[in-house]
């Protein structure tokens, strides 16, 4: 056997954030390519499954998900996200909500090459999700941001927005718990001292000030109604379950990453689906499909749209070759030993 696979590189977080992984322009471009690829329909990703042992009782944050894919584009690979969540870790471990784990197979021998600490590209890639799709789905130029919730997620969504675009002005936050969006504001002030920081003292205060709103909770029951939005709003469901549903079938555009991953689980899309007041006839677009031109994005200033982003393993996949490629150059990592 060839010696190659009979080792893994194994990556933590500290050796990621050292290749780069922190801030947003590897997985800008990784995840461009991961939603053309999807759009052309060059990939394998079977739906995932979600583990629950929690019955009735269980908060939609608790689960285990398995997130294989392959992608066959210039530089195949194959890989798997193991993903889990508790939404009371922050309160009762004092652990972050969500932790992973990411494996790469060598597509050819399908042997495992690499195994790394997965939290940090996850949050990353669903942050660069939103920051490409703002690029085709935003007002042009647009100044205000809101986000609801202030945890890590929320960080690295404004994170790389304000990295991406640097026309943005002000950023309202608005959490439950007021510390946390205070404390959201000193991390991101000492890298962009040029952008006003806003507490804002509900959701719909912020909701009613953003061009650009990013849901970033544990919300288990939808509680933002269409009229809280501005005219020409984008609106990146990134905690999916935060919209009435009477905002997808309000918006002017309905924008999904995937259509088969979005229409399950009962969120919200598969609940209009299944009343009959949705379907993949009134979806707009896949985001891929306006990455590549063959759906147009916003077409006025006055559309609001909303993209219902479920993520995907295609994603996590392509942004962890990536590094993966990083580290083997920079030599960075631990080998492990498989036999």
């Amino acid at each position: 056997m060839d010696a190659v696979q009979t080792r893994i590189l194994y990556l933590n977080q500290s050796d990621i954030v050292q290749l780069g992984g922190e801030s947003s322009p590897l997985y800008m471009e990784a995840v461009n390519e991961a939603l053309s690829a999807h759009a052309r329909r060059r990939f394998h990703q079977p739906l995932k499954p979600y583990l629950r042992w929690y019955g009735e009782n269980g908060h939609i944050a608790d689960r285990i998900i398995a997130m294989p894919a392959y992608l066959g584009e210039e530089s195949p690979i194959a890989g798997l996200k193991w993903v889990g969540s508790k939404h009371d870790n922050p309160q009762k471990r004092n652990l972050e909500r969500a932790s992973a784990l990411i494996i790469l197979n060598d597509p050819e021998s399908h042997y495992p090459i690499a195994v790394m600490e997965g939290s940090l590209i996850s949050g990353m890639r669903t942050a660069a999700v939103t920051a490409i799709a703002a690029d085709y789905l935003a007002v042009s130029g647009f100044r205000s941001v809101s986000c609801i919730g202030c945890g890590p997620i929320a960080y690295m969504q404004l994170r790389t927005l304000l990295e991406q675009y640097d026309h943005i002005q002000c950023v309202h936050l608005f959490d439950f718990r007021v510390e946390a969006a205070q404390n959201l504001i000193r991390r991101l002030q000492a890298s962009f001292p040029a952008v006003r920081f806003l507490v804002e003292d509900s959701a719909h205060a912020a909701v009613s000030k953003g061009e650009v709103v990013i849901t970033c909770t544990v919300a288990d029951k939808p509680y933002i109604p269409f009229s809280w939005l501005k005219k020409g709003a984008f609106i990146s469901n990134v905690s999916i379950m935060d919209f009435e549903k009477e905002v997808f079938l309000k918006a002017d555009k309905v924008v999904v990453d995937d259509w088969d991953q979005s229409n399950r689980e009962k969120k919200i899309i598969n609940q209009l689906v299944l009343e009959g007041t949705f379907s993949f006839e009134q979806l707009h677009a896949e985001l891929g499909e306006i990455i590549i031109g063959k759906k147009t994005g916003r077409e006025t200033d006055q559309e609001i749209i909303l993209l219902n982003a479920m993520g995907m393993a295609i994603e996590d996949v392509a942004c962890a070759y990536a590094i993966y490629r990083k580290a083997v150059e920079q030599n960075t990592g631990v080998y492990l030993d498989l036999i």
